[in-house]
């Protein structure tokens, strides 16, 4: 798997999260950011040809779908297709650190909500298949 890859994937996941309710609330867009720096740069150890940490790519990529008014449903369905795709490679580090970065970005601002509680549910599920299959 191209980690500069999954991690654009992961950044349409936290956009539809926090989309999920029909929109961004600046708290979850800092509660991404901070989560991508606190938890993901620091063990993230591969590079573009800029030099940026391809952990950055979940902010770039959050950024875009929000730029475009992507809808959030479908950006849930494409980061679900990747891993789908890609879940040899999608590590149990890997599936825990989305479900932490998605819980805290769905909690960011006033709790979670009913639509945010039901696509991390549906992540959740997606993620428990995965791990009956390694």
């Amino acid at each position: 798997m191209i980690y500069k890859n999954f991690y654009a994937e992961l950044g349409k996941l936290l956009y539809a999260v926090a989309k999920s309710d029909g929109k961004v609330a600046e708290k979850e867009r800092k509660a991404m950011h901070e989560k991508v720096v606190k938890d993901l740069v620091p063990v993230e150890n591969s590079t573009d040809e800029f030099g940026t940490d391809s952990a950055f790519y979940v902010e770039m990529q959050f950024e875009s779908c929000q730029e475009q008014s992507a809808d959030p449903e479908t950006c849930f369905i494409d980061f679900i297709s990747y891993v789908d795709d890609h879940h040899s490679a999608f590590d149990a580090k890997l599936r825990k650190a989305t479900v932490e970065i998605a819980d805290a970005v769905a909690g960011a601002f006033y709790n979670t909500n009913s639509k945010e509680r039901d696509m991390l549910e549906r992540l959740k599920h997606k993620i428990q298949e995965f791990e009956k299959q390694q």
